[in-house]
């Protein structure tokens, strides 16, 4: 699968980088863009100040930009927590998305959105504060009504940013069950692709 990986408001560190390394390994073209311009963060304050000032819609172009190249070829959409949300917003105005898949964030749906059968994969710590219990039934339902095949997966007791080993967020079991399903996710589309071709 061709994969466009967006990362979270640290900006584009190791954690990103390796999760990319892992999806090659596994046989995947991915693309990390880098939104901030080389700039990486230590806290979550500094990230989302960095966010702010560069403002949603310039976030936005960015990764429009970025993603463009590849979008003829179709893409699945990825991201972690803000690059989650990024990738949400782009997949669900993609008519040839492949799939989307979203490490600890979704974003708001525009009225109006159609997509035909996307493949939506959610990874999500429980309880998670960035992404509440009211919040994801909500988005759930609005997914559904939009013509998503959406499937959650929730992981008790971990952090928001678990799947990154540098943050105190981490969680090992829960990081590697994460990628365990998400590859198994991708390998879906890609026997659906195959399938296509076929007929």
């Amino acid at each position: 699968m061709n994969i466009v990986l967006f990362h979270s408001a640290y900006g584009l560190g190791p954690a990103v980088r390796d999760a990319a390394d892992r999806l090659r390994a596994a046989g995947h073209e991915v693309v990390t863009p880098d939104l901030y311009e080389g700039r990486t963060f230590g806290t979550v304050e500094e990230g989302m100040a960095a966010k702010d000032a560069i403002g949603k819609d310039e976030l936005l172009k960015r990764a429009v930009l970025a993603a463009a190249p590849s979008s003829e070829r179709g893409l699945v959409y990825a991201g972690f927590s803000l690059g989650a949300s990024i990738a949400q917003t782009l997949a669900l105005g993609d008519e040839k998305a492949r799939g989307l898949l979203l490490l600890h964030g979704t974003s708001d749906i525009a009225p109006n959105t159609y997509v035909d059968d996307l493949p939506v994969q959610l990874h999500v710590a429980e309880p998670d504060p960035f992404e509440t219990d009211d919040w994801l039934s909500a988005w759930y339902l609005q997914m559904g009504r939009a013509g998503a095949d959406v499937e959650v997966y929730r992981y008790t007791g971990a952090g928001h940013l678990y799947t990154d080993p540098d943050l105190p967020d981490y969680d090992r079991e829960a990081a590697e069950a994460t990628w365990r399903v998400a590859l198994g996710f991708l390998d879906s589309l890609d026997s659906l692709d195959s399938l296509g071709s076929d007929a």
